[in-house]
């Protein structure tokens, strides 16, 4: 498997996104490695909160939670999956599989940071990623909150605005990374920010990540996926501890997935499940101050 590596300049300027980063070595159950980037703030001893990002973000998604969380007391780790951000970049859109995601990511928060006690924030692929370690490391984790996110077995067709997500990021000569993230926004994104999220891919090489997590999503049945997926539901279905569904308002992709998530998780029964206004797909660029503190209320109360 080729690595690309973004040249550490590319992320010159960067202000908002001060806390430094962190690398290690990752390895999946195939024996795929990679090193993986990650940021963490806040007191070593305080509540641990995971901010995973989805596609075709990184880590500076959570920019604009990480200072609030950590106010708050909470140990913040913010990691850049494979592929994405400052970590490394499989050059070839066939390395990415789903059971490789998952594998990765577990290598980090099990084998690298041995976490626990942890409140999972997952939204779009950190969701599908997170909420399968959940269910696969139960004890690692004390909460969830799913924010625009959901876990696809491909028993259910996926919506007509997924299928056009797909296809342009698919057939795309050139795909504009900072522009995908702007249309996914309610209330606009700076040019500045547009360009940090152009940041980690200089050329089109360094892109096989975002070209290849719409089509490693399960979408049949027999998805290499559906399995695994399929038994993280069973798992979710007895999951007690809170669960809290931490949606926007204007969000077509997923927004079906919350009453199911409301629905079939014991844990999301009996809280007051926010919903944030004026929001788009990426809630967390929208409304990021909002989001985390829905997130501080969570783990003060229970």
């Amino acid at each position: 498997m080729d690595l690309l590596r973004t040249p550490d300049e590319r992320f010159d300027g960067l202000d908002e996104h001060p806390s430094p980063h962190h690398r290690a070595l990752v390895t999946a159950p195939d024996g795929a490695s990679a090193e993986m980037a990650w940021v963490q703030d806040g007191p070593g001893d305080g509540p641990v909160v995971l901010l995973l990002h989805g596609e075709p973000t990184w880590s500076y998604l959570y920019r604009r939670m990480i200072p609030p969380l950590v106010e708050a007391g909470c140990q913040v780790v913010a990691p850049d999956l494979v592929g994405f951000g400052r970590s490394d970049k499989p050059a070839q859109v066939g390395d990415h599989t789903y059971a490789r995601h998952v594998g990765w990511l577990r290598s980090l928060l099990v084998d690298v940071l041995d976490l626990h006690d942890v409140t999972l924030v997952g939204q779009d692929w950190g969701g599908l990623l997170g909420l399968r370690l959940v269910a696969e490391e139960q004890d690692r984790f004390a909460r969830v909150v799913a924010a625009n996110t959901g876990l696809p077995t491909g028993d259910h067709p996926m919506p007509d605005v997924w299928w056009g997500f797909r296809r342009a990021v698919e057939n795309a000569p050139e795909l504009d990374v900072g522009r995908l993230v702007a249309s996914g926004c309610v209330r606009g994104l700076a040019p500045t920010d547009q360009a940090a999220y152009d940041a980690p891919f200089p050329d089109e090489s360094y892109k096989a990540g975002p070209r290849a997590m719409p089509l490693i999503l399960p979408t049949t049945p027999d998805d290499p996926a559906t399995a695994a997926n399929r038994s993280a539901w069973a798992e979710l279905s007895r999951w007690t501890k809170p669960f809290l569904i931490a949606f926007s308002d204007s969000d077509p992709i997923t927004g079906p997935m919350r009453p199911v998530l409301a629905r079939t998780v014991p844990g999301a029964a009996g809280l007051a499940h926010p919903t944030i206004a004026r929001a788009g797909h990426f809630l967390q660029e929208d409304a990021g101050p909002e989001l985390a503190q829905a997130v501080i209320d969570l783990v003060r109360t229970t």
